[in-house]
């Protein structure tokens, strides 16, 4: 319906240049081309609007680590830094979430992580970027190796790792799995 009124007044705003006097035929035509200009132009800057809406939704990303291999490691983080930095340049606000499981715990491990002193430096200048260590590969590692595994300082326990990943899924989390 919206429509049919832009065109309408686009009809109108056309035959009331038409009846104007003949010596101002370059004057309406000017007019005229301004005028079509204007009505075309008014549905793409609605889309605009309303697509500056929808973009505003908030942006989350949880990236999963579950390989004891260093260039997975950095990998995840390369993401992590990458996504952070074009959200930026937006103006927007991202949230994400680096899961360790299994292996991939290695990653947060205070002992064992290759990637600890990065980690360290981008949890200063990124705080939108968190890491959850799965508790229970923790426990499982600290009964194998017969001693307490120490986490970086960066790192948060959560009970289950897949089960962090599954519920932030549920919330509507973007999921990447490295």
């Amino acid at each position: 319906m919206r429509r049919i009124g832009n065109v309408v007044r686009v009809i109108a705003s056309i035959i009331a240049l038409l009846v104007m006097a003949p010596s101002s035929a370059p004057a309406q035509e000017k007019n005229l081309a301004t005028l079509v200009k204007k009505q075309a132009a008014a549905p793409a800057q609605a889309l605009k609007r309303t697509a500056a809406v929808v973009d505003k939704k908030p942006h989350r990303l949880i990236l999963q680590v579950n390989s004891n291999e260093p260039a997975m490691m950095n990998l995840a983080l390369n993401n992590a830094t990458n996504v952070v930095q074009y959200y930026k340049d937006l103006g927007e606000n991202v949230a994400i979430d680096i899961v360790t499981f299994g292996p991939g715990l290695h990653m947060l491990r205070d002992d064992t992580s290759p990637v600890k002193a990065r980690i360290k430096a981008i949890s200063e200048s990124n705080p939108s970027i968190s890491f959850k260590a799965c508790g229970n590969t923790r426990e499982n590692m600290s009964r194998a190796e017969s001693k307490e595994i120490p986490l970086i300082s960066e790192a948060k326990i959560v009970k289950s790792g897949v089960v962090r990943v599954m519920e932030l899924q549920e919330q509507g989390w973007t999921y990447v799995k490295l």
